[in-house]
């Protein structure tokens, strides 16, 4: 977990629209417009959620995307590591190793374990692996439901059972939509 990029907050905000929609699948197309970004761009995140098990896909007009399992039990440490990859937060490049004074070679009680450095960055990676494991997808919707108005999710609703009457009119038949 290097670096946590806009992929991850954009990947947790599109996960929460699926949560609670009563099953209803969203294209990523359809997530990318809820968030007012590129749907080239959502497209390259949601795979990476389905190949990790947080979300399924299904093709055809009312295809999209689906949570994979209770929100409950989606931590935000699985939706780092899926976008991101399990990647360490600090990478050490052994410093230490190439002080101007060790011409010989660096000894033994300078490189021995973890350096000072490494060992806090370590315990700040273990910290933040923690804290991300134990908050959930379900959990933030909890939060955001919290301070939602009735109107919003009427309005919600309105748009989603429109962008679905439009997809299923395409060409009189249904069409092949893939999850994007």
């Amino acid at each position: 977990m290097a670096h946590i990029t806009t992929s991850v907050e954009y990947g947790i905000h599109g996960l929460l629209w699926l949560v609670d929609n009563d099953g209803r699948a969203l294209s990523s197309r359809e997530i990318a417009e809820l968030q007012g970004v590129s749907p080239s761009f959502l497209a390259k995140i949601f795979p990476k959620l389905e190949k990790a098990g947080i979300v399924m896909a299904s093709e055809g007009v009312r295809g999209g995307y689906r949570l994979a399992m209770p929100a409950n039990e989606i931590s935000f440490l699985e939706i780092v590591d899926a976008i991101e990859g399990e990647k360490p937060l600090f990478d050490c490049q052994n410093v230490r190793e190439r002080c101007a004074l060790f011409s010989k070679g660096a000894p033994a009680w300078a490189t021995d374990g973890h350096c000072a450095i490494h060992a806090v960055m370590l315990q700040a990676e273990k910290a933040m692996r923690e804290a991300l494991a134990s908050h959930t997808l379900g959990d933030a919707f909890k939060r955001f439901s919290r301070k939602v108005p009735d109107s919003f999710n009427d309005e919600l609703s309105r748009w989603l059972g429109e962008r679905t009457a439009s997809r299923t009119a395409r060409v009189g038949k249904p069409a092949r939509d893939a999850p994007t």
